[in-house]
């Protein structure tokens, strides 16, 4: 970044600052008209990388709950083998029973186990259908991702063509940027920039058209117009906070 001399800052009349600062707005103009041929592409293509980073979670979100269904589906067939050993063992039992008691008690255990195993194949079902529906959410997320990955790759390349045409002329006028701005003090730089930031067009300096501030087309007074013309001071417009500097700055410059 360019370093300001001190002696060059104050050496410069008010009226040269302000002729520098006028031309370093016209040359931050011609920046933002070029950057503005990029439109919405920057946060487009912002909004697509986002989008598809969401989707990638949302496709291993959706594939980590298919995986716990699928431990949750073998953990209940492995319950169901476990019960009905359990009833074969019970069966074989009754064969051997000395009294009513112990056959009730075991006939008991054996409808439990059948219970249980009624219970744990509906839960497979229920585990299966939820298999199904997430297997099919995933199926659907990644068609989505693979249309979202298209469209950033069309963006992607129109912005980086954008950007490839206009970086040379770009770069030559950022250096004229910087070499007006090492001209500027630093409290009128600070200033131009806060306006150029809360200004919806980026102008910070306008000159006088027809009476009237370049930027919010209000009537500026003849006095102060006389004012402007003369360079003396830094003026700003009273109601929209602009610099304003004389039209002529408009002539000289299309002379140079």
């Amino acid at each position: 970044m360019a370093t300001k001399s001190k002696s060059t800052v104050e050496d410069l009349s008010t009226e040269e600052k302000i002729s520098v600062l006028y031309g370093l707005q016209q040359i931050d103009s011609k920046m933002d008209s070029i950057n503005h041929i990029k439109g919405e592409l920057p946060y487009e293509v912002q909004d697509l990388e986002d989008n598809i980073s969401g989707l990638e979670t949302r496709i291993a979100g959706y594939t980590a709950q298919t995986d716990e269904l699928a431990k949750e589906v073998k953990t209940k067939k492995e319950e169901i083998e476990q019960a009905k050993a359990l009833i074969k063992k019970y069966e074989a039992q009754q064969d051997d029973v000395r009294n009513n008691r112990e056959f009730d008690s075991l006939s008991k255990e054996i409808e439990y186990q059948k219970l249980e195993i009624e219970l744990a194949e509906k839960r497979i079902k229920e585990f299966n259908a939820e298999i199904k529906t997430k297997k099919k959410q995933i199926e659907d997320t990644k068609e989505l991702l693979e249309d979202r990955k298209v469209a950033l790759e069309a963006k992607r390349a129109e912005l980086e063509s954008i950007e490839a045409d206009t970086a040379k002329e770009l770069a030559e006028l950022q250096a004229q940027a910087d070499a007006a701005r090492t001209k500027i003090d630093e409290r009128l730089l600070a200033a131009y920039d806060r306006i150029r930031h809360n200004v919806r067009n980026g102008l910070a300096v306008v000159t006088v058209k027809r009476d009237a501030c370049g930027g919010c087309f209000n009537r500026i007074p003849p006095q102060r117009q006389l004012d402007i013309r003369m360079s003396k001071k830094i003026i700003v417009c009273e109601y929209c906070g602009r610099i304003l500097v004389s039209d002529l700055l408009d002539k000289d410059t299309a002379n140079e």
